[in-house]
């Protein structure tokens, strides 16, 4: 029977599907196209993801401890799992049916706890290290799990898939510089800050300058880096899950280039990718990955899929 629709399984993995859907319609539209085995396994996988990430994205009326002790109860759960191969919570019962079905390690699960952990406990970080440990934990795992659940020609794939995580990690920061500073909390590593001359004040009061320019101009370079090292990765991924790596890596990308179109200022409200572009890189990924030969010149391709966002 497949696994999805064994009836002791089947409401978690229904549960992680409209998780799926609610959260993120791009997402659910992308995993709708991979084949129902990966599909219901990337639903199962997103559903624990969110959930982890909605411990401190949406904390209610908790208090710091309250939200350490949830988080910490979520490690037991996870431990538990990997255990006895089982769970009864209605998150982690479909994760662990694909966890063990796609021989995902134990460690990359706790390391997505641990970065959830180190979001509530920090609000800045010190270096590009510290940041670089943060990103991995509540990204560059979560590529990692997923190339077990595509499927992988090469264990290469991994390192491209941490590196591809990471990017898209360090583009969320460079776009959410304005949410997050009125949440108290500046990413943005403090000794680089200081190097350019630029204070939390300067973050805090959405101060503009040419140190914050050139600054801005470095980060999104660093960022452009782990694209280009991370794409370099997704065609060791099985043919049929590409097109989602690709698009993904397209639209993410995207929120970079149009923080570049903005001048690099990111006190100018939050950028985004239209969803019919979304649309539009998907389909066209499909398209180029599916169907086309191998060496198929993407620059004529209809789509223009090599033309920034």
């Amino acid at each position: 029977m497949k696994f999805w629709l064994n009836p002791e399984y089947k409401p978690g993995f229904e549960l992680a599907r409209l998780a799926t859907k609610h959260y993120s319609k791009s997402f659910y539209l992308s995993a709708k196209m991979l084949p129902p085995e990966t599909r219901w396994a990337t639903y199962a996988l997103y559903g624990f993801c969110r959930y982890a990430d909605n411990l401190i994205d949406k904390p209610r009326n908790r208090s710091f401890t309250n939200l350490l002790q949830e988080v910490d109860h979520l490690t037991w759960e996870i431990n538990q799992a990997y255990e006895t191969g089982s769970s009864e919570h209605p998150v982690i019962q479909p994760f662990i049916v694909v966890a063990k079905k796609y021989n995902i390690p134990a460690k990359y699960p706790l390391e997505l706890i641990r970065g959830v952990k180190m979001d509530i406990e920090k609000s800045r970080y010190e270096n590009f290290d510290e940041l670089y440990l943060f990103a991995y934990r509540v990204a560059g795992v979560v590529g990692l799990m997923m190339t077990h659940v595509l499927g992988f020609k090469s264990d290469k794939a991994f390192e491209h898939a941490e590196k591809l995580g990471i990017a898209m990690q360090l583009t969320n920061i460079l776009r959410d510089i304005q949410e997050d500073k009125e949440m108290g909390r500046i990413y943005l590593p403090q000794d680089e800050l200081r190097s350019w001359g630029i204070s939390d004040a300067d973050i805090l009061n959405e101060k503009m300058c040419d140190k914050m320019h050139k600054f801005m101009q470095f980060q999104v370079k660093r960022a452009h880096h782990f694209y280009e090292e991370g794409n370099k990765g997704i065609h060791l991924l099985d043919r049929k899950s590409q097109f989602a790596i690709y698009a993904a890596s397209k639209i993410y990308r995207g929120i970079l280039r149009r923080i570049e179109a903005r001048d690099l200022n990111p006190y100018k409200g939050r950028v985004f990718v239209p969803q019919l572009r979304k649309i539009g890189i998907l389909f066209s990924e499909i398209i180029r990955t599916r169907f086309l030969p191998k060496n198929f010149n993407s620059q004529n391709f209809y789509f223009l899929l090599n033309k920034p966002i």
